[in-house]
């Protein structure tokens, strides 16, 4: 077998073909070692409040003792669904050293996918922001969870961050700040955990329109923060790094790369709860002088139009990494005009934990690719045929490697399409290689739209458009738009003599989806094109 492109890039570079056996038998050994390790400095910051690396310590240790006594076992079930509030971190170290699994949700879900979610993984505790509680209020009665844990924006009890109340349905609800309390007087038994343990499920979007949970293990979060180690030793610098984390920690990208990585090295960590606030997000900006900082085109582009941009000292920036869509060449130069470094481009999904290429260090221009393959990974490029195709020839990405999930969370018929004979993930994008081993997305070979980042599965919105009373069939599609990189748009044929509206169809889809899947456009024709055999041809919409 030819040997790879990208190796003799490796060699180039200087970096390791493979990464090294973990340190640690799992992230939590890993996490507890750096709040030791780091125990006095800043370990997180968020709207005004810090906490060092020890106060994370003894908070989760106190969480984790909570979680036992209400009977949460290894393999339990635990979901977080906030935003990037301190909670967040402590609930996921607390969870993990209880020995759950942490399942993480959407903040902004809708009743009917937040019900899919909890009762798919089998959650049975649930940490909620109490902005968003009436939303599982709806549904509660309908899932398996048992106890609720309410986080407002403040941590501790007397806390005068003005957060929203708790949905007043939610009687039994024990407040974050009250098991934090409790847990300080109870024993706390550490668990033994290994590589193969299961830590997160993340959810993703699924060809049939409901989410499935990626199964992600210690070992495959433990290879990713090697892998991305390997690529980035500059930005990785024990106790020193600086980082903004403004893409939300239920997206696995911030999850392991900001949080799980940085945490690791003790970086000092500022959480930003809504980055819509353009000019709250800058001061945050200006005042942590960041030395890393993460997100996707659209937060790029919304960054670089802003006033104030060059009021922030960028001088310590060493890394301003994108993901989640393709980033726009004009907007990293923007950004690099301002600050000095430009936006280095990487790729993944939540099956690959989520980082599958990047460009590394030693690359100093913008590339417009998504960088190489991770240390101790294959990438193939596979034809319709299964074959695999050549330099310069567009084939599906297929990967395998430490980092690529055990499978799909009780999926055993989706887990026999999701990988190749020989063992690769299909990731349904399409890709090509360049004779360096650099890595292109051309296209998507599942029908999915990203608007902002965010995965929109077409069959999902599809499917709720079609239960409008008066919708008798609908496709969705991707089309440009400036502000969030694609935007959704719904065609829907009638059923006979319904009266119907565009805008009718538009505000159903509202009540059932996130804002972001809703369609932004909405155009009712007289019929769909369609195959011999009857498939919608969604090519020709576009």
């Amino acid at each position: 077998m030819q040997e790879r492109p990208w190796l003799a890039t490796y060699r180039e570079f200087g970096i390791p073909a493979e990464i090294a056996p973990a340190a640690f038998p799992s992230v939590t050994a890993m996490l507890e070692a750096a709040m030791t390790r780091f125990a006095d400095q800043t370990a997180l910051r968020s709207l005004g409040q810090s906490l060092t690396y020890a106060e994370v310590d003894r908070l989760s240790r106190d969480f984790a003792a909570w979680l036992q006594s209400e009977g949460v076992k290894p393999g339990d079930r635990v979901a977080v669904m906030t935003p990037n509030i301190l909670a967040f971190p402590v609930a996921m170290l607390g969870i993990i050293r209880a020995g759950a699994i942490q399942v993480n949700v959407n903040p902004l879900y809708t009743p009917r996918e937040l019900e899919h979610q909890l009762n798919d993984s089998g959650t049975s505790v649930l940490v909620i922001y109490t902005g968003s509680t009436a939303t599982f209020a709806e549904i509660a009665g309908n899932t398996s969870v048992r106890r609720v844990v309410t986080a407002g924006l403040g941590l501790a009890a007397d806390s005068k961050l003005p957060s929203p109340p708790a949905d007043e349905r939610l009687k039994n609800a024990v407040s974050f700040a009250d098991a934090l309390a409790k847990g300080k007087d109870l024993p706390f038994t550490p668990v033994q955990q290994n590589a193969d343990d299961v830590l997160f499920l993340q959810y993703t979007g699924g060809t049939t329109g409901l989410s499935k949970g990626a199964t992600l293990t210690h070992g495959n979060l433990l290879a990713n923060c090697a892998q991305y180690a390997l690529f980035m030793p500059d930005a990785m610098r024990p106790g020193e790094e600086v980082v903004v984390t403004a893409i939300p920690l239920y997206h696995i990208f911030a999850l392991m790369v900001n949080l799980i990585s940085y945490f690791s090295v003790g970086a000092d960590n500022w959480l930003v709860a809504n980055p819509r606030d353009m000019d709250g997000f800058v001061e945050t900006l200006r005042q942590a002088r960041p030395t890393i900082i993460t997100g996707v085109n659209t937060l790029y582009a919304g960054l670089t139009l802003h006033p104030k941009l060059a009021e922030v000292d960028w001088s310590r920036l060493r890394l301003a990494a994108g993901g989640g869509a393709a980033i726009v060449p004009t907007v990293s130069a923007r950004w690099q005009a301002v600050t000095g470094q430009m936006i280095r481009e990487g790729y993944g999904l939540s099956e690959t934990s989520p980082v599958l290429s990047f460009n590394p260090a030693a690359v100093k221009e913008f590339t417009a690719t998504t960088g190489l393959p991770m240390s101790s990974s294959d990438v193939k490029l596979l034809d319709d045929a299964n074959r695999e195709v050549g330099i310069g020839e567009a084939g599906e990405i297929c990967v395998k490697g430490p980092n690529v999930m055990r499978g799909y969370w009780d999926k055993p018929e989706a887990n026999a399409a999701a990988f190749t004979e020989d063992g690769y993930f299909r990731t349904g994008d399409v890709g090509v290689f360049d004779e360096r081993g650099f890595l292109k997305i051309v296209d998507r070979k599942k029908d999915m739209i990203i608007v902002s980042g965010f995965n929109v599965y077409p069959n999902e919105v599809e499917a709720v458009a079609t239960a409008c009373p008066g919708v008798a069939e609908c496709a969705c599609i991707g089309v440009p738009d400036e502000k969030t990189g694609e935007a959704v748009k719904l065609f829907a044929v009638l059923v006979p003599g319904a009266t119907v509206t565009e805008a009718d169809i538009a505000a159903h889809c509202r009540e059932q989806l996130t804002a972001y899947k809703v369609p932004r456009q909405v155009q009712i024709i007289p019929a769909l094109p369609k195959s011999t055999v009857g498939k919608i041809l969604r090519r020709e919409l576009r």
